[in-house]
């Protein structure tokens, strides 16, 4: 009976891979083209890609700050889409406007002003003897030309977030995939000089992503505006940029600890790579093999992520709470049998994907050793994922918060911290002992889970 109901009947399962697949195949595309990004940029060498992943993890606070700003309106968003609601998607909309451009202004100005020391703090000699200054020069150099895609970015998610949300799951995944086959045809051109043009490198790199942001922007805006019988929230969206005052009340209650959430997360996984970093350079390098070739195999869990936030929040929204119970525990199931299917291949391939890469030896080893802890804890990340997005459905942003940042900044950060600094622990053990912490995080999921307090309707208002 237990095992009964983990498993959905047919109809479940073709409604998850109606909303799951294109946001599966967005995310893997994306993040194979990140792949080969990375190894086009490492064959110029291991300070190139050092200084490409050192910037690449700065931006990727600004990335998580848009997603988890985006996030605290989405599930207002999903939860109006299964009311039926138009003029509340509207009014999220505007919100995700304000959001996104915030964002981008502060983090653009911080990047400005201080992006050279922040690169710096990344910087440590190793074993490897590499070049601090060519590196610090090749991230300096692909961070002029990446601030310029932020805004971009931030539009392009705006859009394509409220899409999703409503339903409209394939047109994001086209104009994603219209986006990296661009970025991969002009990284290929730019970096090492073809059809003419000269070998640009790491600023190649950057100028390949900026245009495929804009071509991804463009597809997305365009499409929007002018199907407007199926994106109906468009209609008037930009005619007011008012957002009815307790409706913003109620996002920045709930979306705040959200924006923090991410924030913090992306700020704390930085501190961690930098904690990692001070056993030298060569770290950095082999954490930016590992850490590429792993988000590849996460691309799964992230999809289910989205699949859960949307289709049990648009269940919440419809007040089906206990089928929302229901189902939420199946796609659960599901997306913990996957992980054991995803771990075992890419415990397969982790011996194989270093060595494409012009690095060192030592660099390669480390790597792979590091794709095996990824590997092994496939199954922990899966659940911890599937909690954490169904506690954030039914509006439980306080909760996410103390589940996900609070966690990472409270034991993570300050293990990894203590365990870097103040022992002689080799990377690879230390690396170890930080990720085993999300075994807690597993028995505290599982508990708020239980008590079922996420089980929520939170736009019965309206």
């Amino acid at each position: 009976m237990f095992l009964r109901s983990l498993i959905g009947d047919r109809a479940f399962y073709r409604k998850l891979f109606a909303v799951l697949v294109p946001i599966l195949i967005q995310n893997l595309i994306t993040n194979f083209v990140s792949l080969l990004d990375n190894i086009m940029v490492g064959q110029i060498g291991t300070e190139p890609m050092s200084g490409v992943a050192i910037v690449n993890q700065l931006l990727f606070v600004f990335n998580l700050c848009i997603f988890g700003g985006l996030a605290g309106a989405g599930i207002f968003t999903a939860q109006f889409c299964g009311k039926g609601d138009d003029e509340g998607v509207r009014h999220t909309f505007r919100a995700k406007l304000y959001i996104a451009v915030g964002a981008f202004v502060l983090f653009s100005s911080i990047l400005l002003w201080k992006g050279g020391e922040l690169i710096r703090l990344f910087l440590h000699e190793g074993q490897e003897r590499l070049d601090l200054e060519a590196t610090l020069a090749h991230g300096l150099a692909y961070l002029r030309v990446m601030l310029l895609q932020m805004l971009p970015f931030a539009f392009c998610q705006i859009y394509a977030s409220t899409l999703r949300e409503t339903g409209e799951t394939l047109l994001p995944m086209k104009a994603g995939l219209t986006a990296v086959f661009v970025n991969l045809v002009l990284n290929y051109v730019f970096i090492f000089g073809k059809l003419g043009f000269p070998a640009m490198g790491v600023v190649g790199a950057a100028i390949a992503t900026l245009i495929a942001r804009l071509v991804e922007c463009a597809i997305v805006i365009v499409w929007t505006h002018r199907r407007r019988e199926r994106c109906r929230f468009i209609v008037g969206a930009y005619r007011s940029l008012r957002v009815p005052a307790e409706l913003a009340r109620r996002m920045l209650r709930l979306g705040a600890p959200l924006l923090l959430n991410e924030l913090l997360w992306a700020g704390g996984m930085t501190v961690l790579n930098q904690c990692y970093s001070v056993r030298g350079l060569e770290v950095i390098s082999a954490l930016n093999i590992s850490t590429t070739i792993t988000n590849l195999f996460l691309c799964a869990f992230f999809a289910m992520g989205n699949a859960i936030s949307i289709l049990i929040g648009q269940l919440l929204g419809a007040g089906e709470l206990e089928r929302a119970v229901d189902e939420d525990r199946k796609l659960i199931a599901f997306a913990l049998t996957l992980s054991v299917l995803i771990g075992s291949l890419m415990a397969c391939v982790a011996p194989l994907i270093p060595q494409i890469y012009n690095t060192t030896a030592g660099v390669k080893a480390l790597a792979c050793s590091l794709l095996y802890v990824s590997a092994a804890a496939m199954p922990m990340n899966a659940y911890t994922n599937a909690c954490y997005f169904t506690l954030r459905s039914g509006g439980k942003t306080v909760v996410t918060f103390i589940f996900d940042s609070a966690f990472l900044w409270c034991v993570a950060v300050p293990t990894a911290f203590v365990l870097s600094r103040f022992t002689a622990l080799p990377i690879l053990p230390l690396y170890i002992a930080v990720y085993a912490l999300d075994l807690f995080k597993c028995a505290i999921g599982t508990y708020l889970l239980r008590r079922r307090k996420w089980v929520n309707n939170i736009v019965s208002f309206h």
